[in-house]
């Protein structure tokens, strides 16, 4: 009964907002916001209805999804890659690690003139931005849950004769799995925010195209069908994530939202005593 419930719960959260909505921009409330130059839900429905309905709309959405699907695999793989070889390799950390951390504080938006300069193209360019974007929280996270490891279990591994590359794959890479899943979300969400701002500043095509586009235009309802898409887009791409972590960590105990065991009254009662179990005397064996 709990999932249906919550089912309903979350769908009249949303309706609520989106009544909250209406009824601010269709009566012009200012009070400290103003709302008066807001679409009204009407409005934004009637836009996206005409968006979908053309060619152009597909076209944005299936650019801004291969954009995000190369570059987030790119960064998961380096991201992976590079925060374990951090965690595992001395030369690897001296040799990578203030490198990292010098680039790391750097907003991956504000590599686009770099871009610009060192890709042919725009398309490159904003797939560098995206991977660089997922890059960082993939990295950190794997490389503090690698550092994390308890170092039994690679003696266990050590002891019954595996080697390097064993205990990589038996011991490193499933033990740090739950934290490099919490790195690649955290970077699906990094990669939509980069994607689509690169798409503005740099991008031919695509939903933050398409969507500062409408702004230039002051098509303001164009504006928030723009952004209900990338929204839309985002929870897609994470709830994949997500999904995909779960499977994949199958074998790890589920302790979120199950109830509390209600705290028992009384007296805990006391402990029974096993009796000891009595054996049949042996035989003595004559000899």
């Amino acid at each position: 009964m709990s999932r249906p419930w919550s089912l309903v719960r979350r769908a009249l959260s949303l309706v609520a907002a989106l009544g909250l909505w209406q009824a601010l921009t269709s009566y012009d409330i200012n009070l400290w916001l103003r709302f008066e130059q807001f679409p009204t839900v009407t409005e934004v429905a009637r836009a996206y209805a005409d968006r979908v309905s053309g060619d152009a709309y597909w076209q944005d959405l299936t650019d801004s999804l291969t954009r995000i699907v190369t570059g987030f695999t790119l960064a998961a793989v380096l991201g992976v890659t590079v925060g374990t070889a951090v965690a595992r390799s001395r030369f690897a950390a001296d040799l990578l690690g203030p490198v990292l951390e010098v680039l790391r504080p750097v907003p991956a938006i504000a590599l686009v003139p770099v871009a610009i300069l060192l890709f042919p193209s725009n398309e490159q360019g904003i797939v560098f931005i995206t991977c660089t974007a997922a890059f960082f929280p993939v990295m950190v996270s794997t490389r503090h849950a690698v550092r994390a490891l308890t170092p039994v279990w690679e003696e266990a591994v050590l002891t019954m004769g595996g080697g390097r590359w064993r205990i990589l794959w038996s011991v490193v890479l499933p033990g740090a799995l739950p934290g490099i899943l919490g790195g690649l979300s955290v970077g699906i969400g990094v990669s939509w925010i980069c994607v689509i701002s690169a798409e503005m500043i740099s991008g031919e095509y695509g939903v933050g195209y398409r969507t500062w586009q409408a702004y230039t235009v002051v098509d303001y309802p164009g504006v928030f069908v723009g952004m209900a898409t990338i929204g839309l887009l985002g929870w897609l791409t994470s709830t994949a994530v997500e999904l995909l972590g779960r499977r994949l960590t199958r074998w790890l105990p589920r302790t979120e939202n199950r109830p509390a065991a209600p705290a028992r009254r009384g007296p805990a009662p006391a402990a029974t005593a096993v009796p000891p179990v009595r054996t049949a005397p042996q035989e003595r064996v004559r000899s």
